[in-house]
């Protein structure tokens, strides 16, 4: 963690995780555990876009586990994750809320170096993500998605995109109108985006061509949720703008 700052006043704990080696190798294993206290708060975001090298044959895993006491807020904001030809990764998220805690994060994947003209054309991606409130499961995902697959060109996979994410927020049902108002959200030039309504949990999705676009529609969908899970008006990272 780089520092705790405080931009928004006392009540939310901004952060930075830095991982130095600004990448994950093949043979890594990265775990990230948060807990928050009860009535706590808290923003956590990276300083630039996460890297997956290509592997020479042992696989790489990320594991986050977050754990929410009674009362407290976790925003996870990650900037984008761009996965190289031939890694292998394994991606496993766990979220355990208290029965009035508040979540809510993202995970936005670039499949190759695209400026450069790469694609991920090998290599594999297991994911799995789990949210839990007060013991009881809200929501599990799972799959897995090897390099050069026929889903990165189907039209009910990737449809020819090279990026995809996933918005989740958990610990309070949207109403109506902000469901409504969510939707209203363009998903950017050429892009695609689709948001469900489950019982505790809201899913938003977007597939396109680029990572910041992508956090660009996340960011402006959580503009519009934070008052409904905080009662606060978004407040960017500083990071963002550098």
């Amino acid at each position: 963690m780089q520092r705790d700052l405080y931009p928004e006043g006392p009540h939310t704990c901004h952060n930075i995780v830095l991982h130095p080696p600004g990448g994950i190798a093949g043979g890594d294993a990265l775990a990230i555990d948060v807990a928050l206290d009860p009535g706590s708060a808290a923003l956590l975001t990276t300083p630039g876009a996460g890297k997956w090298y290509r592997s020479q044959g042992l696989p790489a895993t990320q594991t986050l586990a977050f754990s929410l006491a009674r009362g407290a807020s976790l925003e996870w904001l990650p900037q984008e994750t761009i996965l190289f030809d031939g890694a292998l990764a394994g991606m496993h998220t766990r979220v355990e809320l208290a029965e009035d805690a508040r979540y809510l994060g993202w995970e936005i994947l670039c499949f190759g170096r695209t400026a450069s003209g790469e694609r991920y054309a090998s290599g594999t991606l297991t994911q799995r993500t789990e949210i839990l409130r007060g013991g009881r499961r809200l929501w599990t995902e799972q799959g897995r998605l090897d390099g050069g697959d026929a889903l990165f060109t189907s039209p009910l996979g990737l449809a020819g995109r090279t990026v995809c994410g996933t918005l989740l927020a958990a610990g309070a049902d949207a109403g109506n109108a902000l469901l409504a108002a969510l939707r209203e959200v363009p998903a950017g030039t050429d892009a695609l985006a689709g948001i469900t309504r489950l019982p505790g949990v809201l899913i938003a999705r977007w597939l396109g061509d680029s990572g910041e676009d992508a956090r660009r529609y996340f960011a402006a969908l959580w503009a519009l949720l934070r008052p409904e899970l905080r009662g606060l008006d978004a407040a960017p990272p500083r990071i963002w703008a550098t």
